[in-house]
């Protein structure tokens, strides 16, 4: 497999990546919007705040799905990316995905732009607690219903930690245990804002970068979309490997339309040996 212009066009560029959920499908995690993905609806913060059935289904379904995130584990592109920011060529990641398998990877330098399924916040108080302890909470609550759900049918994981069950209308939630405000995933939802200091972060990692590295992300929604966009304005080149068109295409210098493990791992062997003379 060769991809001459990619490398060409990062080798000696100390490189900004943003990686989507193209990037974890490899892991096992499937993808919102990839070519061969199943329709989705993912949670917005209206449905979730102003529905409790709609919420007591949710929290039933993440009870069952965080852990299957929870156990997976990086594939060979998180691992790459992790070894060219170890040999300097990458100088940190943005990521749009909630699976903290770049940090698993062993990447150091991780901007969670939509935080990550391994947190839970209080709408309240703004108080936050581990998922882990969350859900001894809700075990307690429910007792048995992990084994109940999962004797009547496999759980399928999606992008955001939820997971497919049949029936959640017996589920209890578990209110703030500091405030009994609502519980929420310490996760950016559609229709919610991500934190400012979160963006101009993400903003000065692209700014303090030569090139942009797009993996697996189609750029439909403007929280990842406006680097691409931030990027091209200043002249910073862009490079995106993802399947399929993506939102972003116009603006690349170079795309290639394949999966991200394969091209990473690639740049992970040709990227420290051309630029070797990279200037830290």
């Amino acid at each position: 497999m060769e991809a001459p212009e990619l490398v060409a066009l990062l080798a000696g560029r100390r490189v900004a990546v943003l990686t989507g959920a193209g990037m974890s499908t490899d892991s096992g995690i499937p993808d919102y919007r990839g070519p061969d993905s199943p329709p989705s609806n993912p949670m917005t913060i209206r449905q979730f705040t102003s529905d409790p059935v709609f919420r007591r289904r949710y929290w039933a379904r993440n009870h069952l799905g965080w852990r299957h995130m929870d156990d997976t584990q990086p594939n060979a592109g998180h691992r790459a990316l992790a070894a060219l920011e170890r040999a300097g060529v990458v100088t940190g990641v943005i990521t749009q995905n909630v699976d903290l398998l770049h940090t698993k990877a062993g990447s150091e330098r991780v901007i969670d732009l939509h935080g990550t399924y391994a947190r839970v916040i209080c709408l309240q108080c703004h108080r936050t607690m581990s998922r882990a302890s969350l859900a001894d909470l809700l075990e307690a609550a429910n007792p048995g219903f992990s084994d109940r759900a999962a004797a009547v049918g496999g759980i399928a994981v999606a992008p955001d930690a939820d997971a497919v069950v049949a029936d959640t209308s017996s589920f209890r939630i578990v209110d703030c245990p500091s405030c009994g405000g609502m519980l929420k995933p310490d996760i950016v939802y559609f229709g919610e804002n991500v934190p400012k200091e979160r963006v101009d972060e993400a903003y000065s990692l692209v700014d303090g970068a030569e090139a942009l590295l797009v993996a697996g992300s189609s750029l439909t929604v403007y929280s990842g979309f406006r680097f691409v966009r931030h990027a091209s304005a200043k002249g910073i080149p862009v490079a995106i490997i993802n399947r399929g068109h993506t939102r972003g295409d116009d603006l690349a210098t170079v795309k290639i339309d394949n999966g991200c493990s394969p091209m990473l791992a690639l740049l992970a062997d040709e990227l420290p040996a051309a630029g070797a003379t990279l200037t830290r």
